[in-house]
């Protein structure tokens, strides 16, 4: 081959190498520990076509992925007390959660989260408990006490925040469900859920005023920073997510990333009220 022929592939493959080193450390300053969302763990139909939906062996199968690649699955208060302290985040690290307070998250999560020694919180929606195929005052009781599962609050009734446009109802929706909560759990609630991911700063200052130390959204978009523990970002996962190399990409702490970028590049002109599309 003559010596021209070789430069030049040489040459490229330096200059192909450069740049993805390049696009590597690039990433590495989008790396923002995944933390996950679901809503249901139930088998169903609908599991098709409901992307809120995991069944019990996709989870699993998931949790059972987490455990034996040694994630470092924590949870969400101390995801957040990390950021507080602008500590690094530990390598692989996870968050789990879930939303609504659904009956199967303990039924069918909950002893799986108990097989593999897993961290969650769960944000239920305080009005709702008892009701039919909602987690009862007494399910969210032992699991609070159990030490894996921190208990959140998703709302008195799960109203979209921004659309309240009373203030007493709004405050009431915020204080008291923690006020609920608390009473029942006999422990300070700390975390909270906007539901559908719907806020604005207004509603996020009455969230801290509320005695909160987190919330949690879904999508806000690239505009909010990834250290704003009343804004946290989190990844939704689907029955999608059975694919194991699907799940990983999910939990690389890359894809939030370019989720945020894909949808910026879409709606240039999103309006950023966290919620979940």
């Amino acid at each position: 081959m003559p010596f021209r022929i070789v430069k030049a592939i040489s040459v490229t493959l330096i200059i192909l190498l450069s740049l993805a080193l390049i696009f590597g450390l690039f990433l590495r300053t989008k790396y923002i520990a995944p933390v996950l969302m679901y809503h249901y763990v139930v088998d169903t139909p609908e599991v098709k076509s409901d992307k809120r939906i995991v069944t019990p062996n996709t989870f699993d199968k998931q949790m059972h992925f987490l455990k034996v690649n040694n994630y470092n699955v924590i949870s969400l208060e101390e995801f957040a007390g990390l950021i507080k302290q602008n500590k690094e985040m530990p390598k692989n690290t996870v968050v789990i959660t879930f939303d609504d307070g659904h009956l199967d998250n303990y039924k069918n999560a909950y002893p799986i989260l108990k097989k593999y020694g897993l961290k969650a919180t769960m944000f239920v929606i305080s009005d709702y408990l008892s009701k039919p195929n909602f987690l009862t005052e007494g399910q969210i009781k032992e699991m609070s006490d159990s030490g894996l599962i921190t208990i959140g609050s998703h709302t008195l009734t799960e109203q979209y925040l921004p659309h309240i446009g009373d203030e007493v109802m709004l405050k009431k929706e915020i204080y008291d469900s923690k006020r609920k909560l608390e009473e029942i759990l006999n422990k300070p609630v700390n975390c909270f859920s906007y539901p559908i991911g719907g806020f604005n700063k207004k509603i996020r200052q009455m969230v801290v005023d509320a005695g909160y130390t987190l919330a949690v959204a879904t999508s806000p978009g690239l505009n909010y920073p990834n250290n704003d523990t009343f804004v946290i970002k989190r990844v939704r996962i689907s029955e999608n997510s059975k694919n194991l190399f699907i799940f990983w990409f999910e939990t690389s702490g890359f894809y939030k990333y370019l989720l945020e970028l894909r949808k910026n590049y879409e709606n240039p002109r999103n309006k950023n009220d966290g919620s979940e599309s």
